[in-house]
């Protein structure tokens, strides 16, 4: 993505039409619309999506598939549960982001299968949108939830970044339990000035799987990130 303003997919998965999160995708997808871009949104419970993956493909696959490549902004917007989103969306994740399709896609140039930082989205930018009962301090460095970036690290670096798609921060929204509509006011506007800068948001710099950084079992260089551990290892140094 160039950094112009151009086609969203926000995939939404919350059981309920009356929930906070239905009001907050409504406000963030106006708020992209409002700024010039066109928006599809996927409600993944309102339009039945079956998530149980028993067989590849499908005409369900495919549609997703489309609606995928068409997008340049990948909005996943979900509640919390148990530490990850819905099964929906897991499912969702699961049965469209097929092999051949979103990752192990041979590059013609050398053979080799295009994962983390290449693949079958590149050129796409992912950002999920997340409600937490938790409040803010149990998602934090030394908070009993751990860091936000560790806790999503299977969907940023996992799934995004697997992909080819650049990562941007998660937009954690914590104490969404027992809210007040002045209260969803304000997360409304936060979210909306959030996507208003969205373009130009600089991702979260995970090094790419190149011969640079990872030998060939995978794992960093010695001299790569030296001295780090865990998901801040396989981030370019400030």
């Amino acid at each position: 993505m160039d950094h112009e303003r151009g086609h969203a997919l926000w995939v939404y998965a919350h059981p309920r039409a009356e929930s906070l999160n239905a009001q907050l995708r409504d406000a963030g997808a106006a708020r992209l619309r409002a700024d010039g871009w066109t928006v599809d949104v996927a409600d993944l419970y309102a339009e039945g999506f079956d998530p149980i993956l028993v067989e590849e493909g499908g005409a369900d696959v495919r549609a997703e598939q489309r609606r995928l490549l068409a997008a340049d902004l990948v909005v996943l917007q979900f509640p919390l549960w148990w530490y990850g989103p819905p099964a929906m969306l897991k499912g969702w994740i699961d049965r469209v982001f097929e092999r051949g399709f979103a990752y192990d896609v041979a590059d013609p140039a050398t053979g080799r299968n295009r994962k983390y930082g290449d693949g079958g989205l590149a050129g796409r930018r992912a950002l999920a949108v997340v409600t937490a009962g938790d409040r803010a301090d149990s998602i934090s460095p030394r908070g009993i939830s751990g860091d936000v970036e560790d806790l999503f690290w299977p969907l940023l670096h996992g799934t995004f970044w697997y992909t080819g798609m650049e990562a941007l921060a998660p937009h954690l929204i914590t104490g969404v339990h027992g809210i007040d509509d002045a209260g969803i006011a304000r997360l409304a506007r936060d979210l909306g000035a959030r996507l208003g800068a969205i373009a130009a948001e600089e991702p979260i710099p995970y090094l790419p799987m190149t011969d640079e950084f990872y030998d060939h079992s995978i794992a960093l260089h010695p001299h790569v990130s030296s001295g780090l551990t865990g998901g801040a290892a396989h981030r370019r140094p400030s």
